[in-house]
């Protein structure tokens, strides 16, 4: 018998116009911005925009960024840390760039990373 793994908060993984998406709420957001898109409300549209978490640091006098890296078992030595955004795009009456993170349930990690990721880059994460 083949047991099937749930997912930490009940998600079920979709897929819409080619794109994959890690739930339906994520998936029905992103066809809300197709259509604002369209309406030409917004533009740029973006799905899972990187966002590589570096410090500042003064290395031999110098300031310069410096990698956040988490170490484990598989990396005893580090790997670089870095955050996904659900959609990043433009505002077109305000110009503003939107990044957006859609949660249907917003736990504490969650939260300390849009705080690391909104430090370092100056941004405000807008949660759906």
């Amino acid at each position: 018998m083949t047991r099937r793994s749930t997912r930490k908060f009940g998600n079920e993984k979709c897929e819409a116009n080619g794109h994959k998406f890690d739930s339906q709420r994520e998936r029905d957001r992103y066809l809300e911005l197709i259509l604002l898109e369209r309406a030409g409300e917004i533009a740029n549209i973006e799905l899972q925009p990187k966002y590589p978490l570096t410090i500042q640091a003064l290395v031999d006098g110098r300031l310069t960024g410096v990698d956040i890296k988490i170490r484990s078992k598989r990396y005893p030595n580090g790997r670089r840390c870095s955050w996904r955004a659900d959609f990043r795009y433009q505002d077109k009456r305000t110009g503003e760039q939107i990044v957006e993170d859609v949660k249907g349930f917003d736990d504490t990690a969650a939260r300390f990373k849009r705080a690391v990721v909104e430090a370092i880059f100056g941004i405000e994460i807008r949660l759906v």
